[in-house]
């Protein structure tokens, strides 16, 4: 694989920021590296136009995670079709290029993405676990804490507690636990599901569920394709009972995080390229 020089190549032109730049970089890298490994003569060629792709695509269209297998597939398809017209002009290619990225882009928008519920003690990596599937896998999540506050619990206990902000109110929830399960259940007294619905309405995983109702009506309505149990019970307490009433029963996978972050981030990612099949 070549080296190239990118200032040369015209290739930082319009970039606005050390992310856009990491991200060209990072996910033309990959890119070498996955045509390096194919090793298949249907690939010839797709060099150049993948470098241009990436720099389309993240320059453009701000997208900074690359599935770069699908991508090398779905362009080496493409460009052989173009290439057998032989006769074509710079503006042809221009065209290619630009009809491929759009396309491309539509395509990945359109692709449905699961609805997760991610449940698990407090502190066990329900968060951690959902953060790296946004990052890597642009899944949009909220925690059903942080929902709870912006939706109701910041008006019902601002004045109790002085809170000035939704905000401040979320990062005191550790001191009134089992208050705000009980506020939450009186929430969804009348329907166990609605902070749910609620949620996946902008969000593909719900973060941090505690009551057993509200999970088997969740699964009763078809709100998850998939209930996610993080376990991090070998070096970490359990949660008390009088805040949280489920057990890794409720799951359909359980993702342990006994080890080392290093260790848990390659488990994610693992699940995350099924989840992305």
């Amino acid at each position: 694989m070549q080296k190239y020089d990118w200032v040369k190549l015209g290739f930082t032109e319009g970039i606005t920021s050390e992310k856009e730049l990491e991200s060209l970089i990072k996910n033309y890298d990959l890119g070498a590296k996955y045509l390096l490994g194919e090793g298949s003569s249907s690939y010839q060629n797709v060099e150049g136009v993948l470098l241009l792709v990436i720099r389309k695509l993240v320059v453009k269209h701000k997208i900074f995670k690359i599935d770069i297998p699908d991508l090398v597939e779905k362009l080496s398809g493409e460009y052989e079709k173009f290439c057998d017209n032989i006769s074509h002009s710079l503006y042809d290619e221009t065209e290619f290029l630009c009809a491929f990225c759009e396309k491309y882009v539509k395509d990945m928008n359109n692709k449905p993405l699961p609805k997760l519920l991610i449940i698990g003690h407090m502190r066990h990596g329900k968060d951690t676990l959902a953060e790296l599937l946004n990052e890597h896998f642009g899944m949009k999540f909220k925690s059903s804490s942080l929902a709870a506050a912006e939706i109701f619990l910041y008006d019902a206990l601002k004045e109790k507690y002085g809170y000035q902000t939704p905000e401040q109110c979320f990062e005191d929830r550790m001191n009134h636990r089992p208050e705000w399960y009980e506020m939450i259940c009186d929430y969804n007294k009348d329907d166990r599901a609605r902070l749910a619905k609620g949620i996946l309405e902008h969000a593909d995983c719900y973060v941090g569920m505690r009551d057993r109702d509200e999970i088997l009506e969740c699964i009763r309505q078809g709100l998850f394709d998939l209930i996610v149990w993080v376990d991090a019970s070998k070096r970490l307490p359990l949660e008390s009972s009088d805040s949280f009433n489920i057990d890794s029963s409720c799951a359909d996978v359980i993702i342990e995080n006994n080890g080392t972050y290093e260790e848990f981030v390659e488990k994610v990612i693992r699940f995350g390229k099924i989840l992305s099949k």
